[in-house]
């Protein structure tokens, strides 16, 4: 069990998540950014599964084929796009839903600061794209949602934070995308 490094590693994410959505235009919801990862049913599996350069859910899936934490997680912060998936009476399947502008805006937040956290000094403003291109993530998110993520990581990839977190705060007030 890593209980400090597992307490420190989620804390100090939070932080960075948190200075990055009042950058945004949204600090006041950074502020209850990952609060369920402080209860007993992720902490404990964090804590346990505590890898140090990713993610624990992938160390506690690599033991169950799944992660307890995870879907505990996913189903209570509106910022993952898997929360925004609902039944389609037409198709009679899951659907992803459009996410709504100030989660998109966290979710991008909590990917740079989540790629500052694992790779410290070897984070650059190009990795959280690459990190996106990389996986399945766009196919499974609405397709409006995926397009303004990727323009968003792309812009920082292309500009820096500076640049790309003056450009959110200009849309944050949006209602829509």
């Amino acid at each position: 069990m890593h209980i400090w490094k597992h307490f420190l590693t989620i804390t100090t994410h939070r932080h960075r998540v948190i200075s990055h959505c009042f950058r945004c235009g949204i600090g006041f919801q950074g502020l209850r950014h990952d609060l369920s990862k402080y209860s007993p049913e992720e902490f404990i599996a964090g804590a346990k599964y505590y890898l140090g350069d990713r993610s624990p859910n992938e160390g506690e899936r690599a033991v169950y084929g799944y992660s307890k934490a995870w879907m505990h997680h996913k189903g209570r912060n509106k910022h993952h796009f898997e929360y925004w998936t609902d039944y389609n009476p037409k198709t009679k399947s899951l659907m992803p839903v459009k996410m709504p502008l100030k989660y998109v805006i966290e979710m991008f937040c909590d990917r740079i600061a989540a790629s500052k956290i694992y790779l410290k000094d070897k984070y650059d403003d190009g990795y959280p794209l690459q990190y996106l291109l990389r996986g399945n993530a766009r196919e499974r998110m609405h397709p409006d949602t995926a397009a303004l993520l990727e323009k968003l990581l792309r812009m920082l990839a292309e500009k820096g934070e500076n640049e790309t977190f003056a450009y959110v705060r200009s849309i944050s007030k949006n209602k829509d995308y």
